[in-house]
């Protein structure tokens, strides 16, 4: 595990129950994300909602990777357009922190992976929009799931992409939302479902810079968090080189 990449995962900050306590603000994170990166073969560390540009800039500096957890809605004030009646709820401070974040990363050219909301962050701090009400435009909410429960939606992968050698052709993709990616500057289109609603992205060159709109965190879906954990020990290898 010497060689093992640190991988920051962002989380939510919101009121939480458990054991005695209740309503207590919290920065939490379902387990399913820090045990697929594990064992994928990196070390997850839980990054809570930072304060500060200069605060997010110091963490990610001592990261190998970056993953953008799934969430709320992304405030649509980030994207210039009014928040549709849908959109009720929103986190400024987890929104602000995520953005810093990604743009630390951007910098050092850290491997990112967005899974839902990350990706959706992603086309956002691009300079992309967000569809923000999914059944407008589908006309139904299949891809929104149940209460604590997620939908199966088949996905097809463009060949030739980074996704594609990750996951092959084709996903039976595990969704929860009812918001998805309208455009994405920066990043190429790599899969869509039946309905044509972007199911991920990446960006062009070398650099692994990867969103999906499904959760592999909840399936039997190690290939995306094996890519993220070998380019983020490929990124850290190249970096000690430079600095001997």
């Amino acid at each position: 595990m010497s060689d093992a990449p640190v991988i920051g995962l962002t989380t939510y900050r919101q009121a939480a129950d458990w054991s005695t306590w209740r309503r207590v603000e919290a920065d939490l994170l379902p387990s399913d994300y820090a045990r697929s990166v594990e064992r994928a073969g990196g070390i997850p560390v839980l990054l809570p909602a930072l304060a500060t540009a200069e605060g997010a800039a110091a963490a990610v500096a001592r990261l190998d990777g970056l993953l953008l957890a799934g969430g709320a809605d992304v405030n649509p004030a980030r994207y210039g357009q009014a928040p549709h009646e849908s959109v009720a709820a929103w986190y400024d401070e987890r929104d602000a922190s995520e953005l810093w974040l990604l743009a630390a990363a951007d910098a050092r050219e850290l491997p990112v992976l967005g899974i839902c909301r990350g990706m959706q962050l992603m086309a956002v701090a691009a300079g992309g929009t967000l569809v923000q009400h999914l059944p407008d435009v589908v006309g139904h909410a299949r891809h929104a799931g149940g209460d604590s429960e997620y939908s199966t939606v088949p996905v097809s992968v463009g060949p030739g992409h980074r996704i594609s050698e990750l996951v092959g052709g084709a996903v039976l993709a595990p969704c929860h939302h009812h918001q998805a990616v309208a455009t994405h500057p920066a990043y190429v289109a790599t899969a869509r479902d039946g309905d044509g609603v972007l199911q991920a992205m990446e960006a062009l060159g070398d650099r692994f810079a990867v969103g999906v709109q499904w959760h592999p965190e909840t399936a039997d879906d190690p290939g995306l968090f094996k890519g993220l954990v070998e380019a983020a020990r490929a990124h850290a290898a190249g970096r000690g080189s430079a600095q001997r």
